[in-house]
Formats: C-alpha cells, structure tokens, sequence
C-alpha cells in the first residue's frame, strides 16, 4: 500500500448522517462578527494571537490558521478559519472529535496513545496532502506533548459525508476515531487555505 490510512470509521450519534437544521443565518461561509457568539470569537482571537507568535517562532504560515474550540458541542461551528493580518474569523464549519472506542461518546475526552481513538488537544501542523480511505486527507503532525503521537495514530485531517455544512445543534453530529473530521464541502475550503500557503498551516485544538 501507498499510504497507511486513519481508519476513522465515522459512528452516527443517533441521528442521520444527512441530517440538517434550517439555519440560514451560519454558513460555513465567510463569517462577520456579528453573527458569532462573544464569548467564542473572543477566545479565537485569544488563541490567534498566541498562535501568530508561535508560528513567527517556528517557520510556519502567518496569514492563516486554523482553530478547533472543544468547549463548543459538535452539533455547532467550532472549526475556525481565522486570517491573522485582518484578525478576523473568515470561515467556520463542523468537525467530530473522537470517540475514544465507544459507541457514541458524546461530551470529547483526550488521549494520545496508539488505538484510544480519542482526540488530542494541541498545536499541529499540517503536513502534505493524500488521498486515503476517505478521499482527499492532510496528514498531522503534533507539535506538543499532549497530541506527539499523532501521526503514529495515522489521526489527519480529512471529511466525511456524515458531518452535515450547517449546524444542527442541540443536535449532536458523527464522530471519529480522533481524526478532526469535516463535511466534504469544508475541506475543500480549508484545502484552498493550505495548498495555497508557502509555509505550513498551523491547526491549534483547544477547550
């Protein structure tokens, strides 16, 4: 083989994959701050500009970022796009956490260990893109302590058809095996993002 794949076998939370919530006030589309929770976009810009000088520091993209705030439910946009020269959340989207191996797990816990099937909070970089199991993916590269082991898990950036473009909260969405995983149509979008980048694109996991 090729590649060696992140078998994120995406498990449904009781509900359809296909499932939607009328909600045309979000999209997954470029994103003003008036139609973002306070307390959200405030910890983004927080965690940007902690993640600009980090990325100053370490030979890697300082025009865009992407960050993953945990605290929020996965049924909501938590996936952000964020442009460091306008310090502004361009895009948002859906994405799972891990199930850490049981059937529906519901609130995200962490592991780094090979086979937990947890999330793991950190910085990554983003490496070079594939096509896998789940068609187009970009492999990870964990830069701290708490997710060091990610490419050994084979966790990547990838889509499933599970992961609905609009928000379906209080509904909750799929989950993974750790792998952040988005709807098919957002990764185009952040696959734009990243491709175009002459420096690696950092992604920044957090609660």
């Amino acid at each position: 083989m090729l590649y060696k794949f992140c078998f994120c076998l995406l498990l449904l939370a009781g509900i359809h994959c296909s499932a939607k919530k009328e909600n045309k006030s979000r999209t997954p589309g470029i994103i003003t701050s008036g139609t973002t929770i306070p307390a959200v976009e405030k910890q983004v810009h927080n965690k940007a500009a902690e993640l600009l000088v980090y990325a100053g520091q370490n030979n890697c993209a300082s025009d865009i970022a992407f960050l993953i705030d945990m605290k929020e439910p996965s049924g909501a946009h938590r996936f952000f796009v964020y442009r460091f020269k306008d310090k502004k959340i361009i895009n948002r989207g859906l994405v799972t956490h891990g199930n850490c191996g049981e059937a529906f797990l519901g609130k995200p816990r962490y592991g780094n260990t090979v086979g937990c099937n947890c999330s793991s909070l950190g910085k990554y970089k983003i490496g070079n893109r594939y096509y896998g199991r789940f068609g187009m993916a970009y492999k990870l590269h964990g830069l701290e302590k708490t997710n060091s082991r990610a490419f050994e898990r084979y966790v990547v950036l990838h889509s499933h058809s599970c992961v609905p473009d609009e928000e379906v909260s209080p509904s909750p969405i799929c989950e993974s095996n750790g792998c952040p995983t988005v709807s098919p149509e957002f990764l185009k979008t952040a696959a734009a993002y990243i491709d175009k980048s002459k420096k690696p694109v950092l992604l920044w996991i957090y609660e």
